[in-house]
């Protein structure tokens, strides 16, 4: 088969995701979340479950780490950790209201036989990391300034064994570095620039010139979380303009409707830690 310049390859991923059994808003942690909007539990699993569905049908492999009582964002999987090469780099979180899922998290890896890193600077997992195998031989782009601490970072490099890019997030809106950028496959990203500094601007402009930029209204549909196999985008169903500009770069959009784990702050990729072994 002739593959032309352009073509993007699909790469088999294995995921973890965590149902929303306990789901609610009951307490405020970042501008998304108001504790007095209702929560349709019902509509959540169902909207979860065709996310998850979803993953499935485009050939790849969830696990699934059941959800614990008063631990209401436990849905939010990618948060408890951050994976490369078969080392689960564990999550400390900022909050004491998600302290506990941690836990869980760590005992999900010891059962799978993963080797283990405890942290010891507060860090949320996959939230505020992002790996890209291909790009300058393997690099990991880090978000800070409202969850991650940026000592985590250096943490995360002597750990993992690739280099760490700190990259400062200035609009508590995209209060994760998951809100305002992702990788869509071994080596691109897309992001919104008015999520970061200045500096780190100019630093994911000069890394990566091809990117993808999504506007505003993109970060703000929550378009930007999402999760890509390097040719299927999974996001948001709300982020139209941002699938025109991947159809456009030659990636399939796969929209989902999530707006009920909205709510919570999160879509798509906060619901789904890779497990890169």
């Amino acid at each position: 088969m002739v593959i032309v310049k352009d073509e993007r390859m699909s790469r088999k991923r294995t995921y973890l995701m965590c149902p929303p059994e306990r789901f609610t808003v009951a307490y405020a942690i970042n501008p998304w979340m108001d504790t007095s909007a209702p929560v349709d539990v019902e509509l959540a699993l169902k909207q979860w479950q065709l996310l998850r569905e979803t993953l499935a049908r485009l050939g790849h492999t969830v696990h699934v780490l059941p959800a614990e009582d008063g631990l209401p964002d436990m849905v939010y999987a990618a948060n408890g950790a951050f994976t490369v090469d078969g080392t689960a780099f564990g999550a400390r979180f900022r909050y004491p209201q998600r302290a506990a899922e941690a836990e869980a998290h760590r005992a999900f890896y010891a059962e799978q036989g993963w080797a283990y890193v405890e942290p010891t600077e507060i860090n949320e997992g996959e939230g505020d990391f992002a790996y890209l195998p291909d790009a300058y031989g393997g690099m990991i782009l880090a978000g800070y300034g409202f969850r991650t601490e940026p000592t985590a970072h250096s943490h995360a490099q002597e750990a993992l064994g690739r280099p760490v890019i700190s990259l400062q997030l200035v609009d508590p809106r995209f209060y994760h570095l998951d809100v305002a950028l992702a990788a869509l496959d071994d080596k691109r990203i897309t992001y919104y620039p008015g999520a970061f500094s200045a500096g780190s601007q100019r630093v994911l402009a000069q890394l990566f010139p091809d990117a993808v930029v999504a506007d505003e209204a993109d970060a703000l549909a929550f378009g930007l979380n999402l999760v890509s196999d390097g040719r299927n985008v999974v996001l948001n169903s709300e982020a139209t303009a941002l699938a025109a500009k991947l159809t456009s770069a030659g990636y399939t959009p796969v929209p989902v409707e999530l707006g009920e784990l909205k709510k919570g702050g999160g879509s798509v990729k906060c619901c789904v830690a890779e497990l890169r072994r």
